[in-house]
């Protein structure tokens, strides 16, 4: 299939991302294990992912929507494909960048939609970077995104204490550390 021909299938397309991940499924898929979700996606936009691994949809960042499309395959469809394994969390960097990109051209000021920007921002939250948590505190902190914006002063919490997230760490292949291992042991230390 030629480059052009590949770039107008329905699943190639931000507006299907969007579609999908905020119209076609409920807010509640969004941060349930749920297998059989996780392999619709895998089955959906497997292949989309590898494009955006390997830096294919860069034309989608001109635009809001495109920016946030290509973050959410990044950020939320990798944790989805790759459940329980390190795969989960590699494309973190390219999605936290992303993030970054769209918030210095100020592309979020243009999402309304406060469910849409919160995952614009998500690759913040998502950091294992103290500097990272700093930003994501100031982005979170406005009008219509005071869940996320409790749920990042949580997160910061954890990175504050341990310059990472020690639910990732089995997963990662880390050693946790006796203090970690405690904090494990407490409901409620993993997201």
């Amino acid at each position: 299939m030629s480059d052009s021909a590949s770039a107008h299938t329905p699943a190639s397309s931000p507006d299907n991302v969007l579609n999908f991940w905020f119209k076609e499924i409920t807010p509640r898929q969004w941060f349930v294990k749920d297998l059989q979700f996780d392999a619709l996606i895998t089955d959906r936009f497997g292949d989309l992912h590898k494009s955006a691994v390997a830096g294919e949809l860069e034309t989608w960042r001109t635009t809001s929507h495109g920016a946030l499309a290509e973050i959410i395959i990044l950020d939320q469809f990798s944790r989805n494909m790759y459940r329980d394994s390190p795969e989960a969390f590699a494309a973190d960097p390219q999605a936290l960048e992303l993030a970054r990109l769209a918030v210095d051209k100020g592309q979020d000021k243009e999402i309304k939609d406060s469910d849409k920007l919160a995952f614009l921002y998500m690759p913040f939250m998502h950091s294992e970077s103290k500097e990272m948590h700093e930003m994501a505190v100031k982005l979170f902190n406005q009008p219509g995104l005071e869940q996320n914006y409790e749920f990042e002063l949580k997160h910061k919490v954890i990175i504050d204490r341990f310059g990472r997230y020690p639910h990732r760490n089995q997963v990662l292949g880390r050693q946790s550390t006796p203090e970690e291992e405690e904090f494990l042991k407490e409901k409620g230390s993993s997201f």
